[in-house]
């Protein structure tokens, strides 16, 4: 029961709210606002009456169903990327460091083959937590759906998962930390990659950003092209090849291991980031100009420049049968693949001159990585080097 009293009148606005108490003379004052306020409970109560059907989802700016309803399920295969990132569950340091703590203290690689690990880990040691943040603070709040939102929140996880797993590496191998984790600003190969990157998050954190236009949606659109198909699909393949390398010689094996796990997660990622596209496109076909078009194959392009300078710069006299030559064939290579499932015609025509790269991503074929798990293992900090 409510009981008015002088006392109360003279409150302030929030002082009653935090009361539960209403004002009743600034509600007669308004009797417009009364039936602007019944109206909205009236349609409130009709939607609550009303349960939705699964084919009024939208990915962006769907007004029609509340995100928080799971159920019933329109775009199956967003669940299904989640359930195979839910079993592609893993942990750092479930992975033992030891041999690799063994080869890096007794100098056993090359000054050469120490740049490329060292060039990666800076690479990635970043790279893991724009994305990151680009799916939290970009991504998520604009996509409109409970299912994409539920892998979302999958692949948030992973992306702080990987980010653990380069403090995990540095740690085990007694790594400069300021070194690895300020090459983003320090190396130039590096730090160009990064910033292309995040002028794809630049528009869409704007505190006024919105996708209801079509410029917004544009945007939007062409932020998740710039972190699924270049950063996940094309930065990321690069360093995944120069350390499966290492792996493919018995070198580095718990690195190599750890990246292992980390292109399965990466792999659903891209393929999600593909679908969610696709899809937006399907329910939006009028954002797919020739000119939006035009605009991400340029951006494409220049993302393989980048790359390709970044593979010089790791491999500058090359090391393992790898050069920069190779790597611009592979980078021309995977982004034409990218391009082409979203879409978009391919530019390069070039071969991929690295076959097992492809078998090592043909995750039907691959082994169960997580069969070589350890329960019992010693982190690098805590190994003597003595």
């Amino acid at each position: 029961m409510t009981i008015w009293t002088q006392g109360d009148a003279e409150r302030t606005r929030d002082e009653a709210a935090m009361a539960d108490v209403r004002v009743p003379v600034e509600a007669a004052a308004d009797p417009a606002a009364n039936h602007e306020n019944e109206q909205v409970d009236a349609k409130t109560a009709r939607q609550h009456a009303e349960r939705f059907k699964a084919a009024d989802k939208r990915l962006i700016n769907c007004t029609q169903v509340d995100v928080n309803q799971l159920m019933p399920l329109k775009y199956h295969w967003a669940w299904e990327h989640y359930v195979n990132g839910c079993a592609n569950h893993w942990m750092p340091s479930e992975v033992p460091m030891t041999k690799d703590i063994e080869t890096w203290r007794a100098d056993k690689l090359t000054a050469a083959e120490r740049r490329v690990i060292m060039r990666n880990l800076g690479f990635f040691a970043t790279a893991e937590s724009l994305v990151g943040n680009n799916l939290v603070l970009a991504i998520f709040k604009h996509v409109t759906n409970a299912e994409c939102r539920q892998y979302l929140l999958r692949q948030a996880f992973e992306e702080a998962v990987h980010s653990h797993t380069f403090l995990y590496v540095v740690d085990s191998l007694g790594l400069d930390e300021g070194e690895v984790f300020n090459m983003y600003r320090e190396i130039p190969s590096i730090a160009r990659k990064d910033a292309f990157e995040m002028e794809f998050t630049r528009e869409v954190l704007d505190p006024d950003f919105t996708t209801d236009t079509q410029e917004g949606a544009q945007a939007f659109l062409k932020n998740l092209i710039g972190y699924y198909i270049v950063m996940e699909g094309i930065f990321f393949y690069t360093g995944f090849v120069m350390v499966l390398s290492f792996h493919r010689r018995n070198l580095m094996t718990g690195i190599g291991e750890q990246f292992q796990y980390i292109m399965r997660d990466e792999t659903i990622h891209l393929n999600f980031g593909i679908d969610l596209i696709n899809g937006i496109k399907a329910e939006n076909p009028h954002l797919w100009t020739q000119e939006f078009q035009d605009d991400m194959v340029r951006r494409v392009r220049e993302a393989v420049e980048l790359e390709v300078a970044y593979a010089r710069d790791c491999l500058p006299n090359g090391i393992l049968g790898l050069n920069a030559d190779l790597f611009r064939d592979y980078v021309q290579h995977i982004a034409d693949r990218r391009l082409e499932r979203i879409g978009l015609p391919s530019q390069y025509g070039s071969k991929n001159p690295f076959p097992w790269m492809s078998e090592t991503m043909d995750l039907a074929k691959e082994k169960n990585f997580f069969e070589t798990r350890v329960t019992e293992y010693q982190s690098g900090a805590t190994l003597s080097w003595d």
